[in-house]
């Protein structure tokens, strides 16, 4: 898994291209500082050998990672879109909200649910009510997962995920453009969720 630093110094804008990601070593930067997303959607995960590759929380706009309350090793940020961030010393007042905590408790909880059909189902609509748009009569979401790490997402193999997701494309429940980056799915797919996002 190869990855880029992100410099101790203050940035102005990191750009990061599609599929890349960025390391943040915690060690290095200073106590209330963070990093803010300016464009695009991003993947946090742990680089730990132990845990690498564990997704911790998705980045939007706006969101900030606090980057003084990381694991030691540090961790990833992973462009699924093109993504811009800056890197700043002071994070602002979000009034108590952390994004980050906010998803690791939602992917907790779809964990939790009881088959494999269900925690697919939750984090779709999870992912499509935090990160995507209703169009016209779908819901569009702007990037794609690997089968394996919806597997990872939601406790199950890869070939697991695979099936119920050719379960969701039969049932018309899902469409994959040919040529784009995103998925498609159907607002009764959104609407009938295990979870309420």
């Amino acid at each position: 898994m190869g990855f880029r630093f992100l410099p101790d110094e203050a940035v102005a804008a990191v750009r990061v291209p599609a599929g890349q990601s960025v390391l943040i070593d915690t060690s290095l930067h200073t106590a209330g500082s963070a990093i803010e997303v300016l464009e695009g959607v991003a993947r946090v995960y742990c680089p730990c050998e132990e845990t690498e590759g564990m997704t911790i929380a998705f980045l939007q706009v706006g969101d900030q990672l606090c980057t003084d309350r990381l694991c030691s090793e540090g961790v990833c940020v992973e462009a699924l879109t093109p993504l811009c961030f800056r890197n700043h010393s002071e994070s602002s007042d979000r009034q108590g909200f952390d994004a980050v905590n906010e998803w690791t408790l939602q992917l907790l909880r779809i964990r939790h649910l009881g088959s494999a059909e269900q925690r697919l189902h939750a984090l779709l609509a999870l992912l499509v009510n935090r990160l995507g748009r209703r169009c016209g009569d779908w819901c569009d979401l702007p990037f794609r997962l690997t089968h394996e790490r919806i597997g990872e997402l939601i406790g199950t193999t890869r070939v697991t995920t695979t099936r119920l997701i050719s379960r969701f494309r039969s049932a018309e429940l899902i469409q994959v453009p040919a040529g784009a980056a995103g998925l498609r799915l159907a607002p009764a797919l959104v609407e009938t969720a295990p979870l309420a996002a």
